[in-house]
């Protein structure tokens, strides 16, 4: 094995650019207080507390035609879920608009996705979180690769989930501890779908990966589970907010948050995920069962449609 020294003086000879990193725009980052376009600058330290222990919370928020979408409840989930685990934020938080809007406009391009990312900080490898003299963020913006089309003109293909569901609280607060997250999103590849959906413990529909779940019931009742054990998505709630204006227009009998066994979703009219990338997609398939005529139904159209209007998509 050859031993390759990194020095400050070398390390640029060694960095090597992915592929994947040509979709990173721009950076910025507590570590150099500053911005960077560079991908391979796109660095955290080894020892802050979020590489080696999943201590921090993040958002994803989409950018459309240069406005952020829904900045204002993301910024306020992001301090929700920063306060539920006792995270500082760091002094620059008071310009997080700012940075931004620098990010933006570094970027070159109207629609992307910025991901704020606030850690503990660096401080050591233990598990203590006092270790940390200080708070970090990371605040990138990436270009948005939209989901593929079949998504919206076919519909997707949903398992139950075998990964257990998280506690209330863990559930509740959008970490960076996102294990169970990714194994549902390995879960669900390697059984050939595109989704999986976790239930909790009595056996009622709680959230994806990254996607929260509605249900259209034959009773023309669109349900969303309760946010007891799922994360309160941004985009569940505008699109909860629009089928109360279909229940009005007549096309919705009611829209509710309710507890749904999957036995109800497999006799649903439609099922719906919602999320910050995917927008509103219809189910095709739900553990091999066809939902409804099997392809995408007036009231996903209608949602889909009313969301983009107000994204400006």
């Amino acid at each position: 094995m050859e031993v390759k020294l990194i020095t400050k003086q070398n390390i640029f000879s060694y960095l090597r650019k992915g592929p994947w990193q040509d979709n990173y725009l721009a950076m910025y980052s507590s570590l150099f207080k500053g911005f960077t376009t560079d991908p391979e600058l796109m660095v955290i330290p080894i020892d802050d507390h979020v590489a080696h222990r999943g201590d921090g919370v993040f958002e994803v928020m989409r950018c459309v035609n240069g406005r952020v979408y829904k900045l204002e409840e993301h910024l306020a989930r992001l301090e929700k879920s920063a306060m539920k685990i006792s995270l500082s934020l760091p002094p620059e938080y008071n310009e997080i608009r700012e940075i931004i809007n620098e990010l933006i406009k570094l970027s070159k391009e109207k629609n992307t996705l910025i991901r704020v990312l606030v850690s503990r900080g660096p401080g050591s490898f233990s598990v203590n979180p006092y270790d940390c003299p200080e708070s970090y963020i990371y605040v990138n913006c990436i270009r948005y690769k939209p989901p593929p089309t079949r998504f919206y003109e076919k519909g997707v293909s949903l398992i139950t989930s075998c990964i257990p569901i998280k506690k209330s609280f863990f559930a509740t607060i959008k970490s960076c501890n996102y294990l169970p997250n990714v194994l549902m999103k390995m879960e669900a590849i390697q059984s050939g779908v595109d989704f999986s959906v976790a239930l909790d413990e009595e056996g009622f529909l709680a959230e994806g990966a990254t996607e929260n779940i509605a249900v259209l019931g034959k009773d023309n009742v669109l349900r969303f589970p309760k946010f007891k054990r799922t994360l309160a998505g941004i985009t569940a709630q505008q699109v909860f907010r629009f089928a109360e204006e279909l229940v009005k227009k007549g096309f919705l009998s009611s829209v509710m948050f309710d507890d749904i066994p999957k036995e109800a979703a497999y006799n649903a009219k439609e099922i719906l995920l919602t999320g910050t990338t995917i927008e509103v997609v219809p189910v095709e398939k739900y553990d091999n069962h066809v939902i409804g005529y099997g392809k995408p139904g007036k009231i996903f159209k209608r949602l889909l449609n009313m969301l983009r209007k107000d994204m400006g998509v």
